[in-house]
């Protein structure tokens, strides 16, 4: 039976008065399941590892993905014309950060007791990552693409360590730093 079949009957029967129907049909074709959540434990090595392996590669959309911190130089370069805002205000910030900044989401959904594991990682941006939340691929209708190839495309990781290089004094941007050290161990594989 369809959910959307079953969800029917069951609103036809409780018409009737006939809950306890209602509930039985319910229970059996469309039941809800509690699970425990097993939570989100990874680190921004581990981020960078995935970001790597993915290719900076949006596995949800196949869109080229930027490393986190090339943003930021060019937030620190033109603050008027590419505002940064450390909670990504919208109305503060500017789209990029939402469109190209990586993070890594389930593929099957914690909430869903998918696990906190490699296995169920993928690389997405930060605006796909927000409207899966915690759905499915399948209740989207979307689907997973192929990791890509971090030799052919490294997210711009080269350019953000010369440009970091270049003018050390971003080094004093926390954000920078971070994304810069982790950079700098990708480079060196």
């Amino acid at each position: 039976m369809e959910k959307v079949q079953a969800l029917e009957m069951a609103a036809q029967e409780i018409l009737k008065g006939k809950m306890k129907c209602a509930e039985d049909i319910i229970k059996k074709e469309y039941p809800f399941n509690k699970l425990a959540s097993t939570g989100r434990n990874y680190t921004d090595k581990q981020k960078m590892e995935q970001f790597v392996s993915d290719g900076f590669i949006d596995r949800y959309s196949g869109q080229k993905l930027l490393n986190p911190g090339i943003l930021k130089v060019l937030s620190y370069y033109m603050p008027d014309v590419f505002p940064y805002h450390a909670h990504w205000k919208m109305e503060e910030c500017h789209n990029a950060y939402w469109e190209f900044v990586p993070t890594v989401d389930h593929i099957y959904p914690v909430a869903l007791g998918g696990a906190d594991s490699e296995e169920n990682w993928a690389s997405t941006s930060m605006l796909h990552n927000s409207i899966k939340n915690n759905w499915t691929l399948e209740q989207l209708q979307w689907e997973l693409f192929d990791a890509g190839d971090y030799q052919e495309w490294d997210g711009l990781t080269g350019l953000f360590v010369e440009l970091v290089e270049a003018n050390t004094e971003m080094l004093e941007d926390s954000y920078i730093k971070k994304w810069y050290k982790l950079s700098k161990n990708v480079i060196k594989k």
